[in-house]
């Protein structure tokens, strides 16, 4: 097991797991960086169970024992000083679980920005630059950040839609040309629905970026691949900071789209803030 992951195995094993190995699990996220300093028996009696259930507990989220599992945990800690304070218990109180949203979603962009492809992403910003289309597919949460990276670009003067169906999805993929761009978001990079219609985009001669995991279906699918491998561990909760890196990802392709532009957009987007300002109320003096 990658050590970036143990954690997130910890979470997602919980509703499987037997009761005195849960509270193994609940004592461990709550308490990461003490539990690199104990021992076996320490462990045990902290979380009042048998040393044999610590054991079980280590092989359940692929570890081979104890020592194993505590190499793991300290690697993760190593690379990402702050996790031991950002796991979400049930016991957490309201303004724990809050900061540890908030610094989980920081720790997760940090780690997003420092292992990106640059030159895939300049690629990608050329090739959307010199699109006459730009579609963005996406499901589920996906979907919202589909339909902001169509708002976005739409004020960049980028000819861009968004589609959240897949008969929708399917029908843009038959109609478009050879140099239009088709931008797949994906939190799993396991869609069947979404790699279907990558493939009828690819026949069509079109560039498919996606936004995913490395090495998922989808990653591997695309003509350039952007890949975020960011690690939920709210266990049943909605994906968070997964969602906000793909965000701040599209945030860095306007931005590239913007700074390729120049000078021409600048009065376009003063003519644009002119005409949005007469939809607000003048602030009171």
């Amino acid at each position: 097991m990658k050590p970036a992951e143990l954690t997130w195995a910890i979470s997602n094993s919980l509703p499987n797991l037997r009761k005195s190995e849960r509270k193994v699990a609940e004592y461990i996220l709550a308490n990461l960086t003490d539990v690199i300093r104990m021992r076996i028996v320490d462990l045990a009696e902290k979380a009042e169970v048998s040393e044999p259930t610590v054991v079980r507990f280590c092989r359940a989220v692929g570890c081979e024992g104890f020592q194993d599992f505590k190499l793991a945990l300290a690697q993760q800690l190593a690379s990402s000083p702050s996790y031991g304070q950002i796991a979400v218990t049930d016991k957490d109180s309201i303004a724990e679980y809050t900061f540890k949203v908030f610094d989980s979603t920081v720790d997760t962009l940090l780690k997003v920005r420092d292992s990106l492809d640059l030159v895939m992403l300049d690629r990608a910003v050329k090739a959307i630059c010199a699109a006459n289309r730009v579609e963005f597919y996406g499901f589920g949460a996906s979907a919202a950040v589909a339909f902001d990276g169509q708002h976005k670009f739409f004020r960049l003067q980028v000819s861009a839609s968004a589609y959240a169906d897949p008969h929708l999805q399917n029908m843009s993929a038959t109609f478009m040309s050879p140099g239009d761009v088709v931008i797949a978001i994906s939190q799993s990079g396991r869609t069947t629905t979404l790699l279907n219609a990558i493939e009828l985009v690819k026949k069509r001669g079109a560039v498919v970026i996606a936004i995913a995991p490395s090495d998922s279906p989808v990653a591997n699918a695309a003509t350039i691949p952007l890949t975020v491998d960011a690690k939920e561990d709210f266990q049943i909760y909605t994906p968070l900071s997964s969602r906000i890196a793909h965000l701040v990802l599209i945030d860095v392709l306007a931005i590239g789209i913007a700074q390729h532009k120049g000078g021409q957009l600048q009065e376009h987007l003063l003519e644009m803030q002119r005409g949005l300002e007469e939809l607000r109320e003048s602030p009171e003096a």
